[in-house]
C-alpha cells in the first residue's frame, strides 16, 4: 500500500479528441482494483466545448461549428483547445484518505505555486473553483468521484486562441474574463509548463497522502 501511495504514473497523450480520452477514463477507472497504481494523464484537445451533467445550455451563447460533449463531471460550460494543458487525475481518494475539497484546493495551489515561479499573482475563489489572475480566469476544474475514485481534471490557458469563450459564459458566470501565460509574460513552452505543473501536483498529492 505504501509503494502504491508514493507512486503515480504520468502519461503523455499529446493531441487526442476529447471523446476518447473520456472513455479511456471511465474504461481505467472501472477497470481498476486497489492494486491499480493512481496515473495523471496531460493531454491537448482539439476545440470543444464540454457542458457538466448539472450544466444548464442557457451557459451556451451561440451556436458554432465547435461540438459540444455532455460529460459526467461536475460544473457548467468550459472550452478546451489546441493551445491549453488538460491535466486529468485519476486517483483512489479512499487509499489517499483525502476528500475531494482537499484535492480541488491541493490542485488550485499547485496552479497558483507554478504561477508564483513566474513572478504572478494568482488566487482561487471558495465559491467559484478554479484559478484567476486579476479577476480573470486562467485555470479551470471539474472532477468527478465514484466510489472515492475521480475522473477528469484541470485544464490551464497557455497559449490559445481565446475566441470560443466568447461564445459562454465560461463555467456558467456571465461576463468572466479569461487570459492566459503567454499575455501573462511566460515564454515557456507547453511541455515546459506541463511537466513542471505534473511534478509540482504529484509531489503535493504523495505529500498530503503521506501525512495522513
Amino acid at each position: 500500500m505504501g509503494t502504491l501511495v508514493n507512486s503515480i504514473i504520468t502519461k503523455q497523450l499529446g493531441l487526442t479528441d476529447y471523446e476518447s480520452v473520456w472513455e479511456s477514463m471511465k474504461d481505467f477507472t472501472q477497470t481498476r482494483d486497489q492494486n491499480t497504481p493512481d496515473e495523471i494523464w496531460i493531454v491537448e484537445h482539439p476545440p470543444t466545448f464540454t457542458l457538466g451533467r448539472n450544466g444548464k445550455e442557457h451557459h451556451i451563447l451561440q451556436e458554432t461549428s465547435i461540438p459540444i460533449v455532455k460529460v459526467d463531471r461536475g460544473g457548467q460550460v468550459t472550452y478546451h483547445g489546441p493551445g491549453q494543458i488538460v491535466i486529468y487525475l485519476l486517483l483512489d481518494l479512499h487509499r489517499r484518505s483525502m476528500g475531494i475539497r482537499q484535492l480541488v484546493t491541493l490542485i488550485e495551489n499547485c496552479i497558483i505555486e507554478l504561477l508564483a515561479d513566474y513572478q504572478i499573482t494568482a488566487y482561487s475563489d471558495a465559491k467559484a473553483p478554479g484559478v484567476y489572475v486579476d479577476k480573470k480566469k486562467i485555470a479551470a476544474l471539474g472532477l468527478r468521484v465514484s466510489k472515492g475514485r475521480t475522473t477528469h481534471g484541470l485544464s490551464l490557458n497557455v497559449e490559445m486562441d481565446l475566441t470560443p469563450f466568447q461564445y459562454i459564459n465560461p463555467c456558467g458566470y456571465e461576463g468572466l474574463e479569461i487570459t492566459q501565460c503567454v499575455d501573462l509574460g511566460i515564454k515557456d513552452s507547453m511541455p515546459v509548463l506541463s511537466e513542471m505543473l505534473n511534478s509540482i501536483i504529484k509531489s503535493e498529492i504523495i505529500k498530503a497522502s503521506e501525512s495522513k
